[in-house]
């Protein structure tokens, strides 16, 4: 594939993916696009200009990934994996309350573990949070994440 085949091709996927949210938060396709329907609106409270804590459309908050810091602070709250996640995890709640939701309307999470030898402490952690019909979840070992020393991230969308 040459790079201009490419290009077209990764243009159309990049627009499912949005376009598949805003349908699934009552919106139609055109309105994905920014033709009219739900406005976006940015969750308040993001400690950095460079992200957002999370965005609201329609019915739906895509919630920002959140690690295991203090709040307002790009400090580990702990060195150790089971203190970074249930901060991490008290830190997404408060993130999905700040977008007018609760846990127990999370659709979908993603967690970025740095070592895979920590998924069962996560897996009790997380089913505290989410103790009955929990939502759809990915885990992914990753390498590193984005603040040196930290272990676990999370990210989640939820209706409102």
């Amino acid at each position: 594939m040459d790079t201009q085949t490419r290009r077209a091709f990764l243009s159309k996927v990049s627009v499912a993916p949005a376009a598949a949210a805003a349908v699934a938060a009552g919106a139609s396709v055109a309105q994905a696009h920014g033709e009219g329907g739900p406005a976006r609106k940015v969750v308040p409270g993001s400690p950095s200009p460079n992200f957002s804590r999370g965005v609201i459309f329609g019915n739906i908050a895509f919630i920002s990934g959140v690690l295991g810091t203090k709040a307002g602070l790009r400090e580990l709250a702990s060195p150790d994996f089971e203190g970074q996640c249930k901060q991490a995890l008290d830190n997404l709640k408060a993130s999905v309350e700040a977008a007018g939701s609760s846990m127990d309307k999370v659709l979908r999470c993603t967690c970025y573990l740095t070592s895979a030898a920590d998924f069962d402490v996560m897996n009790k952690i997380y089913h505290t949070y989410f103790p009955n019909d929990p939502p759809a979840r990915s885990t992914v070992a990753v390498k590193e994440l984005v603040l040196t020393g930290a272990k676990f991230e999370i990210d989640c969308v939820t209706s409102l």
